[in-house]
């Protein structure tokens, strides 16, 4: 067998926003002007190796059922260890699915944080509410809940077909009070040409449906942009490949216009890829390597996580999905980021930003898992932009420095104008400034407004400002000035939030108290930052 060598190679390529997301830049503001600023009291992650976690999570599951009866939980629970982060002050914060009865409870999902010495300091839960059904028998059968899940998923997606798949039974605690039901997934194709996986809760006693969501997360993507750029390629027989050893062997391949499958593995024998020209089929694929790979490193350099999931195994990127095909998105089920190649085929959205707001996608479902339906939904979506922007500026290109727009290359509405404002999301037409009792009946990338404000707020402040060259204007929901505590800080707490305080069904007010905890582990009870957050979230109308 011939030996597979990690290699860096300099190619051509287009990035639909490689401006976008590589961006850095040479910034005005508070956030770009400011170095990084290191936390000032221990809560701050270390970044474990992949053995090192992989020997946490050991110990958690050598230990959770101790943990399961520290907690309270009834005979019929059981935990099961999903993530561990450990701070440099010796705190351990572990995630735990829940099952009942051997039943996955959807919406049980918790967090232990543990002292240095082994106390449990608190613990965060998705519910409060007692996990117990009277009964794990269905009084529904199966068929039936999948033909209403079926019918479900079918008007949600206009879609002329669905395939229902068999029905889980699970226990459903996200909202009310537990219930037994059928969790049914259905997959389609919506009418853009996205496949969907529709999960569809159904009462398992009445066949009421109490809850969908889509397991695929979408994202749109940016116009043509050329650049040359390192990449990880390997050795592989007479030529090479795009995997990258040196990012957990990171792949990218070619779906050649279709719409399933692992796709073909790309090859060239001289590792020099693409042309920079979307009509050459290795352009795509240049770019969403590079992406992956810039995203990679944003995640292990700035927050300490080695990998979508913190084992140091890399994702992988399938270009050139269907026809015309105007989106990206993040699929669990294959681990893999999918790009379309834009309308007409002449502009793939395998941009930078594109590539960092699907992983982060990843990052979401391996820690938090916020439900991608109402304010979760929001929250979920709001992340992927917050992450997406704060690779851009850790990318540090030259030729287009960081900003607080997302998707500013697309031009999607043909005026030059972005997708979304961070500072100002209303500006879009349809996204929400601030949070209001509509906020969880919008569409994830509206509600999304909400957490893209404070983050901005909390990085750069209220009021007309110019950041590397870009003017902003962002106002607060009571009228009061909010002061920026500077970007790093800001991605720093939200991270920190995501990944030890926010769980499945987490909605702006516990968002606001998980950011209120990071920033306390971070900087200090009372410390400027903790009063910074506040008032972001206050000027969002969160309190």
């Amino acid at each position: 067998m011939t030996p597979r060598i990690s290699r860096k190679t300099r190619v051509v390529g287009t990035s639909i926003a490689v401006a976008a997301l590589v961006a850095a830049g040479i910034t005005a503001g508070t956030a770009g002007a400011s170095p990084a600023q290191t936390p000032t009291a221990d809560g701050s992650p270390l970044k474990l190796t992949a053995s090192h976690r992989a020997e946490l999570l050991r110990d958690a599951s050598a230990t959770k059922a101790q943990t399961a009866k520290e907690l309270g939980l009834g005979a019929q629970e059981k935990l099961v260890v999903k993530d561990v982060i450990k701070d440099a002050d010796g705190t351990t914060h572990t995630r735990y699915d829940r099952t009942y009865a051997g039943l996955p409870v959807l919406g049980g999902d918790l967090i232990v944080h543990t002292a240095k010495g082994g106390a449990v300091k608190s613990t965060t839960k998705s519910t409060e509410k007692t996990v117990k059904v009277a009964s794990t028998t269905a009084k529904i059968a199966p068929t039936a809940a999948a033909k209403s899940a079926q019918g479900t998923a079918v008007k949600s997606l206009s879609a002329k077909k669905a395939d229902a798949q068999a029905p889980k039974k699970v226990v459903w605690a996200a909202s009310g009070t537990p219930t037994l039901a059928y969790d049914t997934v259905v997959k389609g194709v919506k009418k853009d040409g996205t496949p969907s996986r529709m999960h569809v809760i159904t009462d398992a006693n009445s066949g009421k449906k109490l809850f969908q969501y889509d397991e695929i997360r979408t994202g749109k993507g940016e116009s043509e942009y050329s650049g040359s750029v390192e990449l990880g390629t390997s050795k592989e027989g007479n030529g090479f490949t795009l995997t990258d050893k040196e990012r957990g062997g990171h792949k990218t391949t070619n779906l050649e216009n279709s719409e399933s499958g692992d796709g073909k593995a790309f090859t060239d024998e001289d590792d020099k890829w693409g042309t920079g020209k979307p009509d050459n089929p290795q352009t795509a694929a240049v770019d969403a390597h590079y992406g992956a790979g810039v995203t990679w490193d944003y995640y292990k350099e700035v927050h300490g996580r080695s990998g979508i999931k913190g084992d140091g195994k890399g994702a992988s990127s399938r270009v050139h999905y269907g026809k015309s095909y105007v989106n990206a998105f993040w699929d669990d089920s294959c681990f893999c980021m999918t790009y379309g190649d834009g309308e007409g085929d002449k502009a793939p959205l395998t941009a930078l930003d594109v590539a960092a707001h699907e992983m982060s996608h990843g990052v979401t479902s391996a820690t938090a898992n916020l439900t991608y339906s109402g304010e979760s939904g929001g929250l979920n979506e709001g992340t992927s932009d917050i992450f997406g922007t704060s690779a851009e500026f850790f990318a540090k290109s030259e030729k287009d420095p960081g900003d607080y727009l997302i998707g500013e290359k697309i031009d999607i509405n043909g005026d030059g104008t972005p997708l979304r404002y961070m500072d100002k999301p209303s500006k879009d037409g349809q996204s929400q400034d601030n949070w209001d009792s509509k906020t969880g009946g919008l569409d994830p990338h509206y509600s999304s407004g909400v957490a893209n404000h404070f983050f901005y707020l909390l990085s750069e402040g209220s009021g007309p400002k110019e950041i590397g060259g870009v003017k902003y204007d962002s106002p607060t929901a009571d009228g009061k000035k909010v002061e920026g505590i500077g970007r790093d800080k800001a991605e720093k707490i939200w991270f920190k939030a995501l990944t030890e305080y926010m769980t499945s069904n987490t909605d702006y007010k516990a968002a606001r108290e998980a950011t209120v905890k990071a920033a306390t582990d971070l900087y200090k009870a009372g410390s400027a930052e903790v009063k910074g957050v506040e008032a972001a979230w206050t000027g969002v109308a969160v309190k």
